[in-house]
């Protein structure tokens, strides 16, 4: 947020003559926030394996813990049916990324 701060279009922006709170919320704010949600997109993998090693700690039933139990009986058809579930959640967590991107920034939407 402070890169953004400091970039030249904020300079431009105030000097126009927009207040602090408008050039925070049209200029500074979505550019800020364009790494961040992407990096949300990506980053579900990853929170879906803190959930099977919390899960595996605290001894809930979840999809994490069936996959880890299917896979020391050698069950596929159940872990291959976990692993579907993680691609499918995978796939949609970038999709709602990509969506969410598409709305906050103009310049990614297609005509």
């Amino acid at each position: 947020m402070l890169d953004e701060l400091n970039a030249q279009y904020v300079t431009t922006a105030r000097s126009k003559g927009l207040t602090d709170g408008q050039v925070m919320r049209r200029h500074a704010v979505p550019n800020a926030l364009h790494p961040i949600i992407m990096y949300q997109g990506t980053v579900l993998p990853y929170m879906l394996q803190g959930e099977l090693q919390a899960s595996i700690v605290m001894g809930l039933p979840t999809i994490g813990t069936l996959l880890l139990t299917s896979l020391r009986n050698e069950d596929i058809y159940i872990a291959a049916s976990c692993l579907l579930i993680y691609g499918v959640l995978l796939v949609a967590g970038n999709l709602i990324a990509d969506i969410s991107l598409a709305i906050l920034d103009p310049r990614v939407r297609f005509s």
